[in-house]
């Protein structure tokens, strides 16, 4: 097989402890790049860095704290090398009716998804700046339509689209390129214990057929990863969400619609209750906070 790009090149991944994350640096650390993984979980993060392949070592980091990702930042440059490859994959869900979110819940949503990326960016730019390096923004189908229910998922993940999209017009003309990920649902910890929760579970059943498929893994960090070679604007797990983009200026309105006329129905059925934080990873990155009955 021709020798990938990644070959030898050092990748970043946030949220590298489970999900998505993990598959993602079991995927780069296959195509031959040298793997750091960031998360909360240590036991996790050295199960998954012991299983690959090539070189991986492992640190514990909130993606928020300033200090200590840029600790980090400077570790990995020391003993692995400046990355050529970060992805900000770092995140976290609730949901539920706003009016009875938790806000210091909702609020750390907010901050790892947003704030958290562009902690992530600002403390390895340096580096990516020096190899002329590849950023790699996961975003979402929540950055393109909004829904509700997960107000503050939506509204981080419209955010973080924004900031790379900036971040991007910054620094092209250095040399770096800052790409987007779009993903719909994808068969992680979070997603299945969204599924647990009425609100959530229903919320996704009266999606589209195509829409509320949930993908792999495996199959979404393959596509990824293939972005991450070519150095992509932009890259859709699944593809068929590159079709959301030129109707997104339509999408309020229809979600409004169905709205108005599903959500009293749902909730006669099953009265909607705030989740609190989703997920063992989430749980993992707010240990007080507990999940809703």
């Amino acid at each position: 097989m021709k020798q990938s790009v990644l070959h030898d090149r050092v990748a970043v991944v946030t949220g590298a402890a489970r999900g998505l994350g993990a598959g993602l640096a079991r995927e780069l650390a296959r195509r031959g790049a040298r793997v750091a993984l960031l998360g909360r979980e240590q036991h996790a993060l050295a199960a998954v860095a012991t299983s690959l392949p090539t070189q991986a070592l492992c640190w514990e980091a909130d993606v928020t704290d300033d200090a200590t990702m840029s600790r980090v930042a400077v570790e990995v440059a020391e003993r692995m090398g400046d990355p050529a490859i970060v992805i900000a994959n770092a995140g976290i869900a609730e949901g539920g009716p706003f009016v009875e979110s938790d806000p210091a819940v909702w609020r750390r949503v907010i901050e790892v998804n947003l704030i958290g990326s562009a902690t992530t960016a600002r403390v390895f730019l340096p580096s990516l700046l020096r190899t002329q390096g590849y950023f790699l923004q996961v975003a979402s189908l929540a950055s393109i339509g909004a829904a509700p229910l997960m107000s503050a998922y939506c509204a981080s993940k419209a955010g973080v689209e924004s900031f790379a999209q900036s971040l991007r017009s910054e620094v092209a003309h250095e040399g770096m390129a800052v790409g987007i990920a779009y993903l719909n649902w994808t068969d992680t910890d979070m997603i299945r214990d969204a599924d647990e929760h009425p609100v959530l579970r229903e919320l996704r059943a009266h999606m589209p057929p195509p829409a509320r498929k949930v993908y792999s893994v495996e199959s979404v960090a393959a596509r990824l990863t293939d972005a991450v070679e070519r150095r992509g604007p932009a890259v859709y797990a699944p593809p068929w969400l590159r079709a959301a983009q030129p109707v997104r200026a339509m999408l309020p309105s229809v979600v409004l619609r169905l709205s108005r006329r599903e959500l009293p129905r749902l909730a006669e059925r099953t009265p909607f209750r705030a989740t609190g934080v989703l997920g063992p990873g989430g749980r993992a990155d707010m240990p007080d906070a507990g999940t809703a009955s």
